[in-house]
């Protein structure tokens, strides 16, 4: 507990203390083995506020924020390379990227202890991968960068609100539908690369450039929406951990861990609103 919250520190309690503990005819005062110059000073010192947490070490809402922007600034430099300095070398750039990316993060979600260096390593090789992959599509859509940016931007913006308000949690019930959805997309993920990579399908996005049964709507839309959906919750989960944290006293050090989350989120959400409009404007 904090002196200032302490009953014995205010008013006529903290007064009887220090007049009692006070050394008469030296003008000096006593309190836990130090001597003070005199009664007000050591009401100055009991009268400040109390250490806020980034005083004290712990993790704010600020601390968060800050860190999560550099490592989005780091992902818009590593993305420059491949789209403005070294357009020539786009595609091994983005290959390096998406394999340097996953396994960063991977040794990045299984650290117990967060280390920035890896954090921003892993920033700047998803970098080099989106923009690669922006760059590439660019290229046959106009546009479609813009797009996705604005998307992204609108899908967080109204994620946040939704977690403000209180209407969206990650309850218990709901990260069990959560985790479900997500080991299925996964396995769906892997099985599309694998049918491509083995020339199954000649379509370039897999089996989300094939129609749905009777209609003309590309499979990908509704598996884009679906992932979607799932990179949005999966923003509850980021903003709900975050806010746990904070109201723990987490230490200062876990805010690079929750900048890590989001910038994970962030790019995937990214990279699925980018192929969704892609898949939609192919398809017209």
């Amino acid at each position: 507990m904090a002196a200032g919250g302490n009953p014995v520190f205010n008013g006529k309690n903290f007064r009887s203390a220090t007049r009692g503990n006070q050394t008469a005819g030296f003008g000096t005062a006593t309190y836990a083995g130090q001597t003070y110059a005199d009664q007000q000073q050591l009401e100055h010192m009991y009268n400040q506020p109390s250490a806020g947490p980034s005083q004290t070490g712990r993790m704010t809402f600020d601390d968060v924020i800050v860190k999560t922007v550099l490592c989005l600034g780091v992902v818009l430099l590593g993305a420059a390379v491949p789209a403005f300095l070294l357009p020539g070398l786009a595609a091994p750039l983005m290959v390096l990227g998406m394999i340097g990316g996953l396994v960063l993060g991977l040794v990045n979600a299984f650290k117990r202890e967060p280390v920035p260096g890896l954090i921003l390593a892993y920033a700047a090789l998803q970098g080099l991968f989106i923009g690669g992959l922006t760059m590439f599509l660019e290229a046959l859509y106009p546009g479609i960068a813009l797009q996705a940016v604005l998307g992204t931007l609108v899908v967080f913006g109204v994620t946040l609100a939704l977690f403000k308000s209180g209407k969206v949690r990650a309850t218990p019930k709901a990260m069990k539908f959560f985790m479900i959805a997500m080991i299925s997309y996964a396995l769906f993920s892997l099985v599309n690369l694998g049918l491509m990579l083995f020339g199954v399908t000649n379509d370039p996005w897999g089996l989300r450039g094939a129609s749905i049964p009777g209609t003309d709507i590309p499979f990908g839309v509704v598996i884009g929406l679906l992932a979607i959906g799932l990179a949005a919750f999966s923003l509850i989960v980021d903003f709900t951990s975050i806010s746990d944290g904070v109201r723990a006293g987490a230490p200062q050090k876990y805010s690079w861990t929750a900048a890590f989350g989001l910038t994970v989120t962030l790019i995937w959400l990214y990279v699925e609103i980018l192929r969704l409009i892609a898949i939609l404007r192919g398809s017209d």
